[in-house]
């Protein structure tokens, strides 16, 4: 679907960005579940690698949203 509008564009993104953080959410709980087991970390350390995880789910889900966004307005595969 090519949006004509920004209420389609608006939609367009909106339903994208669902289904991205729905997608990659298995691997940023799997990563955090991970950590908090690590008896090699320290309590902040913990927190501190979880932070990053948290960064790298939102920078991915960002970069999958205007891939697939931008791929759906281009026509692209």
């Amino acid at each position: 679907m090519v949006p004509r509008t920004k209420e389609e564009l608006s939609k367009l993104v909106s339903d994208t960005t669902v289904e991205m953080y729905e997608e990659l959410t298995p691997q940023l709980i799997m990563l955090i579940d991970q950590t908090k087991h690590n008896e090699n970390l320290t309590e902040a350390q913990k927190q501190d690698e979880i932070l990053l995880h948290m960064m790298g789910y939102i920078k991915s889900c960002t970069n999958e949203i205007i891939i697939e966004v931008l791929g759906e307005i281009l026509g692209l595969d």
